[in-house]
């Protein structure tokens, strides 16, 4: 495991009160003096409650967690290891080691698993079954399972997140930073953890249908550069479904009612071009992609021979 003294514990927080100062605890209790909350505009006493367990506060210019962790790996950290954990107590300190010690072994992005220990009550069926989706459809779009995509408990390399480009601005930011590590190949890992139920008194920031909708679109849009033949292949596919699905009602009521539908008609052929292109385009675009990650194979092997 990396020197407690080379890593620094970055806390994201908004109105955490009832647990930032045992979080902030827990990790100088494992030998970690560098733990740094980043506020996103708290109003119930988060910021003070984290100063006096000997926490460094500092407030983001903007809001959102992705704003918040982008805004301090850039500018509050100076050390070569991060560990990122939520300020509302569900992550153990005492897992720290785990999640730091692939770092030693040359991995540059570790996702703690909170499926591999979640305590009863931890997570509602819904927010389990919503994961366990969005986890599935990442291993389906990019190629990559890494179990827990929306782990809020990750440990990495300062090197190897300013190879990612980030720009969510909310809870989106786990699930790119796991579309950035699968797009540019960064060495990844998935590490078992515990993962508790949230404290009596502690109100969770996140709203399932809003932040799902969220990851959803991120997963969906971050295809575009890493899978281009689903990204443009879904839409096509759907848009040609539904040309055949209209031009066969037009055919049927043409046949059997006599009835001709001229605009139906031309939606229909419409929507089947449209679709046929797209196809197409994905396909074109899944070819230029994958010349292109050969080519930046070879560069590699060309820098490392």
């Amino acid at each position: 495991m990396p020197h407690p003294d080379d890593v620094c514990v970055l806390v994201p927080t908004l109105d955490e009160v009832e647990t930032i100062a045992g979080v902030v605890v827990g990790y100088h209790e494992e030998g970690f003096e560098n733990v740094l909350i980043v506020d996103g505009g708290s109003t119930d006493g988060t910021r003070e409650a984290a100063e006096s367990a000997g926490a460094r506060v500092v407030v983001q210019s903007g809001s959102g967690k992705g704003q918040a962790v982008r805004e301090a790996v850039t500018d509050h950290v100076d050390t070569p290891y991060v560990l990122m954990v939520d300020g509302d107590g569900t992550y153990l300190p005492e897992d720290a080691e785990t999640m730091l010690a692939p770092l030693d072994d040359g991995y540059d992005h570790v996702i703690g698993d909170r499926f591999a220990d979640m305590r009863d009550g931890a997570m509602s069926r819904l927010n389990r079954v919503g994961n366990r989706l969005f986890n599935r459809a990442f291993a389906f779009i990019h190629g990559t399972d890494f179990g827990d995509i929306l782990s809020g408990y990750r440990a990495f390399t300062r090197e190897s997140f300013e190879e990612m480009t980030l720009s969510a601005e909310g809870f989106g930011i786990e699930t790119e930073m796991a579309v950035e590590c699968a797009k540019h190949r960064i060495k990844t890992t998935v590490v078992s953890i515990t993962y508790l139920p949230r404290p009596s008194g502690s109100n969770t920031n996140l709203s399932p249908l809003r932040d799902g909708s969220i990851i959803l679109l991120e997963l969906y849009r971050r295809a575009k550069t890493n899978n281009p033949l689903f990204y443009f292949g879904s839409v096509g596919f759907v848009a040609t479904a539904i040309g055949l699905g209209i031009g066969i009602w037009v055919g049927v009521e043409w046949v059997t009612r006599s009835i001709s539908h001229e605009v139906m008609a031309v939606v229909s052929a419409f929507a089947i071009l449209f679709g046929v292109q797209l196809l197409m385009f994905g396909v074109l675009s899944d070819l230029i992609f994958s010349l292109h990650r050969e080519q930046m194979q070879r560069l590699e092997r060309l820098e490392e021979e």
